[in-house]
């Protein structure tokens, strides 16, 4: 039997701007409820979205990229949540990697005791609707050493990754295989994945690379040998690209969370009737693109953010089959979350930094 203690740290996000605002405190277990699981945190990895968040990124004002935005431009009274108003003060956390030790069903008792993930990206509708709620921006999240996640949002999982490893999976990993699934990513494609030395990049050269498609990965200069590990037929510097490298009309399928001021380049690489998909705008959400360049050659615009229903427990089964790897880039105390966040926007890493909460 688990003894669960009566309050646990956390940090607290109590409004939008700088790291003034994640406050390391001392709050209230959450109590079970039937229908939700009670997790130990064992693992938390940083996202662009908790900063993104955090900054108020998602308002309509904001124009510039997330490294650009300055924390005093942005107040408590913004609209820049993901689905609504952001709910402060809460916790933030996407990614959790944690250990069931309280069950509010009985029908749940079979995973107490086991080490899960929790799927971030939470359809509250059904699969028929794209309607979503995210763990640790719409809700509390994993920056804590206690979280409370409805059961069915919950994956056991059984492989020899260390919790630190399965910690960098959830939010990177599920949305790179979105996005792969809804622009229908098979062994005949040529990929080209931007900012593939992120988080959501390196899972999408990875797995990119897992459907059989050739992969032409482009990252910062100084971080190719890292990429190419990762499975990249080629790797390209954004410099590279600029310049041209790459012909026109090169590639089926370009995945870019990076957008900014070189997204409507994008467009013109892709073959007729190529797709281009994103869930990100790290480099500015506002681009220009030639309309006759998406018109005139067929070209598909896909937005991703509601994942389909197959993603995350196909994520499960490709770590239990060895058919991914984790790219564990640095681990901090989750006390010193200011810091990692500070190093995450630096962007020298190549993979997901990862918080851990105190251990008992």
């Amino acid at each position: 039997m688990y003894t669960i203690p009566e309050t646990m740290k956390a940090v607290m996000t109590i409004g939008n701007g700088g790291y003034e605002q994640l406050q390391y405190q001392d709050v209230a277990v959450p109590k079970v409820l039937p229908g939700t699981v009670l997790l130990k945190v064992l693992s938390a990895g940083i996202n662009t979205t908790d900063v993104n968040t955090r900054l108020g990124w998602y308002a309509a004002k904001v124009t510039k990229g997330t490294l650009e935005v300055s924390s005093d431009e942005m107040d408590s009274q913004s609209d820049g949540g993901w689905n609504q108003k952001t709910p402060f003060p809460f916790i933030q956390g996407t990614d959790c990697c944690g250990l069931v030790v309280a069950i509010g069903s009985p029908e749940d008792e079979a995973m107490l005791a086991r080490r899960v993930l929790v799927r971030p990206c939470m359809r509250t509708s059904g699969w028929g609707s794209l309607e979503t709620m995210w763990f640790g921006s719409d809700c509390n999240g994993a920056f804590a050493e206690y979280v409370r996640v409805p059961a069915n949002e919950v994956f056991p999982i059984d492989c020899e990754w260390s919790d630190l490893e399965l910690g960098t999976i959830p939010c990177a990993y599920g949305t790179a295989e979105n996005m792969l699934q809804r622009a229908s990513v098979n062994d005949n494609d040529v990929v080209l994945v931007q900012g593939a030395s992120g988080g959501v990049g390196s899972a999408a050269v990875q797995l990119a690379k897992r459907r059989g498609a050739q992969v032409i990965a482009v990252t910062s200069s100084g971080k190719q040998r890292d990429v190419a590990s990762l499975g990249a037929q080629k790797v390209l510097t954004h410099e590279e690209l600029s310049r041209g490298v790459l012909p026109s009309g090169s590639v089926d399928v370009v995945v870019d969370n990076v957008a900014g001021p070189r997204f409507g380049e994008m467009l013109n690489l892709l073959k007729r009737g190529g797709r281009l998909v994103t869930s990100g705008a790290i480099a500015g959400a506002h681009v220009t693109i030639d309309l006759r360049s998406l018109y005139l050659k067929d070209l598909q615009l896909i937005g991703c953010t509601a994942w389909d229903e197959p993603v995350f427990s196909n994520l499960i089964s490709y770590i239990e089959h060895g058919e991914i790897r984790p790219l564990l880039a640095g681990v901090f105390p989750l006390e010193k979350i200011a810091v990692a966040q500070q190093e995450f926007s630096q962007k020298q890493h190549v993979g997901k930094l990862v918080l851990v909460p105190p251990q008992v």
